[in-house]
């Protein structure tokens, strides 16, 4: 069985910055992809960036510039540095991953696998 545990969320003032971290836990031996999406009041779930085991990270539009998405290989962990934080860039933050449960499974996206949330909240 796999987890997702995040954590790292709060309340900050604009401009400011916060460090979201997932650790994925379980029957891992490899590991695909892992992302975060956001999801505000109202509205859609949407990606806020993916990092493949290889390969150049993906960013959403609205936060290339001011986030950051980094890679633990050794701990399944990635962490996601959001600086320069705005008003609009408050939502619940879910932790996705793509890990296969045998060999040979396709990769897809988004992956299986979801964390519980955090939220990240900037007011001043």
């Amino acid at each position: 069985q796999v987890q997702l545990v995040e954590s790292g969320g709060g309340l900050v003032q604009p401009g400011g910055s916060l460090r979201l971290s997932c650790a994925a836990t379980g029957n891992i031996f490899n590991i695909n992809s892992m992302s975060w999406f956001r999801q505000a009041l109202k509205n859609k779930r949407e990606l806020v960036a993916r990092i493949p085991t290889n390969g150049p990270v993906y960013y959403g539009e609205d936060v290339k510039g001011r986030f950051t998405l980094s890679r633990d290989n050794a701990k399944n962990t990635v962490f996601l540095q959001m600086n320069d934080l705005k008003l609009e860039d408050t939502a619940v933050y879910y932790c996705n991953a793509d890990i296969p449960q045998s060999p040979g499974e396709k990769h897809v996206f988004p992956g299986a696998y979801w964390g519980t949330g955090t939220l990240v909240n900037v007011s001043s």
